[in-house]
């Protein structure tokens, strides 16, 4: 579908929601008129009131459109100046691609490229245009595959497809900010009916009375219902708009694929669904696990890190699985995207185009300087509370936040000594205490402070034991690793291949894994119906 047919579908679309609108708005107005014209002035005041409730949320559609809500990724700007092998390998690629290049490139944290364009009179004037690159794509990829992904970006230029997003996205998010506000008053309606029926239940209960059960299916039905034809028009429009933005994408790999190669772009479809998992893992269990405990890695490697786990062995060996296994996402009528194994398919699919087969470059080559770069692009995507976080090297910062969710995860446990009237005040103390009060039978008392599910407050004796071994296990094993830190000198390593481990100091000392089983037996054993404690006080001593 070409530019023109695909604007005059976006314009009659955003018509139809317009019509919508003032057909729902014109009820109301007659309505009102008729009621002022017919009915008691207390009634007319009573409909007016109401219609204009129901009214709100669709004048506030139509009147925010145009509006954006400044949700333009954030980016680090690169110049010309600065990175002219990255500019002077973007404008080639607009030149190949037949487009004009872009203004401005920006540097990300996602992994993902995209292009936005300024454009004017609803995208039928062209504008400012904007290069955003994921810098975990520079990390990841090769230059090739980079290249592959500029070009399919710089095709949507080409095909005008970022002018219509002025009518099309725009026009959605009316759509969208509708029934979103009808669900916003529903909500409030729920809300109030919930807290009135909440405070007439405790009064009956102060009174000793039964309270009745809360039931609020009513509440808010009447901007459900007006909802409804609105939600009904959104999934018309997003069926339509969405269908065509999957033509457009593989028409931009076509592109891709002419101008940066065949197998360089279904290679690069690839590595970024693989990319795209490392880059989770990364941000999840690297980058910000010290976030909790006020750390951040050393300036540059939040975002730069990712280099790390990329070259770990073991990692290499577990992605390159991957990239065997295509994503086998369901197929949605509102999916933007088509599937990438159907991309990939229709890529390798076209006709082998024998394209030079360079050296594969790291594309982070394109970029000088790039300790800098990272530095910078952290001052850009972070938050200013993020930003003034303490910076720590990798293993400190391994150490101290697995030290800050050992101590979180034991604090049940500690809480339940000091209820008991056994704790110490340091975990070494207080292993030894709670090993005394399982050495005395006392063990399942203290056991007893725990919180508990109101399942498990219900059930005596044996059950009720069962119900609480696990939450103790867990406690204990973390109390254990809190003393073997402090009384040991031991610490979590860093790993770029597995989960942290608790290490012993020391060239002797015996491998985290040997440790950590010894740990669950020693605990299996302590909080057994006959507790053994001795192995725990061996292992406590190390």
């Amino acid at each position: 579908m070409g530019a023109s047919p695909r604007a005059l579908r976006a314009l009659v679309l955003l018509a139809g929601f317009y019509l919508l609108a003032f057909i729902v708005v014109g009820l109301f107005v007659t309505v009102d008129v008729v009621a002022w014209t017919r009915a008691p002035g207390l009634a007319a005041v009573k409909v007016t009131v109401f219609s204009a409730l129901l009214g709100f949320p669709v004048l506030r559609g139509v009147f925010a459109f145009g509006r954006t809500d400044g949700d333009e990724k954030a980016g680090s700007p690169v110049t010309e100046a600065e990175q002219p092998e990255l500019w002077r390998t973007v404008r080639s690629l607009a030149e190949r691609s037949g487009t004009r290049p872009p203004d401005e490139i920006l540097l990300t944290g996602d992994v993902n490229a995209a292009v936005s364009e300024d454009a004017r009179l609803l995208g039928l004037l062209p504008g400012r245009r904007r290069l955003h690159i994921g810098m975990p794509l520079l990390i990841g990829l090769t230059e090739q595959q980079l290249r592959s992904v500029i070009a399919h970006e710089l095709a949507h230029y080409g095909n005008a497809d970022t002018r219509l997003a002025g009518i099309t996205l725009r026009g959605r998010d009316s759509v969208l900010r509708t029934v979103a506000a009808f669900q916003e008053q529903e909500q409030k309606r729920i809300g109030k009916e919930r807290s009135k029926q909440q405070r007439a239940a405790d009064k009956a209960v102060r009174k000793g009375k039964k309270a009745k059960e809360i039931n609020t299916r009513g509440a808010g039905i009447s901007y459900r219902m007006m909802a409804k034809p609105f939600q009904a028009y959104a999934r018309c429009y997003l069926r339509a708009t969405q269908s065509v933005g999957r033509q457009q994408e593989l028409a931009a790999d076509r592109v891709a694929a002419r101008v940066a190669g065949r197998d360089a772009t279904a290679s690069a479809l690839r590595e970024i669904a693989v990319l795209d998992a490392a880059h989770d893992h990364y941000m999840d269990r690297y980058a910000t696990s010290g976030v909790q405990a006020g750390l951040l890695p050393p300036r540059g490697e939040v975002c730069g890190g990712l280099r790390h786990l990329l070259a770990d062995p073991h990692r290499r060996t577990a992605l390159a699985e991957l990239r065997g296994e295509l994503p086998s996402a369901e197929v949605s009528p509102y999916d933007s995207h088509p599937p990438v194994a159907e991309r990939v398919r229709m890529i390798e699919a076209l006709p082998d185009d024998a394209a030079a087969t360079d050296p594969a470059r790291p594309a982070l080559t394109l970029l000088r300087d790039v300790e800098r770069v990272l530095v910078e692009l952290e001052g850009a995507v972070l938050t200013p509370e993020a930003l003034a976080l303490e910076r720590v090297d990798w293993p400190e910062l391994t150490h101290r936040a697995m030290y800050a969710l050992t101590e979180e995860a034991a604090e049940p446990l500690r809480t339940a000594l000091a209820e008991a009237g056994v704790a110490t005040g340091s975990a070494a103390g207080d292993l030894s205490a709670l090993l005394d009060a399982a050495d005395a039978e006392r063990l399942w008392l203290i056991a007893g402070h725990l919180p508990k599910s109101p399942e498990a407050a219900r059930a005596t004796g044996r059950a009720a034991r069962e119900f609480l071994r696990p939450a103790l296990a867990a406690g204990v094993t973390r109390l254990t690793e809190l003393a073997l830190v402090e009384k040991g000198g031991a610490y979590w390593e860093l790993s770029w291949s597995a989960t942290s481990r608790l290490r012993l100091p020391g060239a002797s000392a015996p491998d985290p894994e040997d440790i950590a089983e010894a740990v669950t037996v020693a605990v299996r054993a302590a909080v057994a119906d006959v507790p053994d404690t001795a192995p725990l006080r061996t292992l406590a001593t190390h």
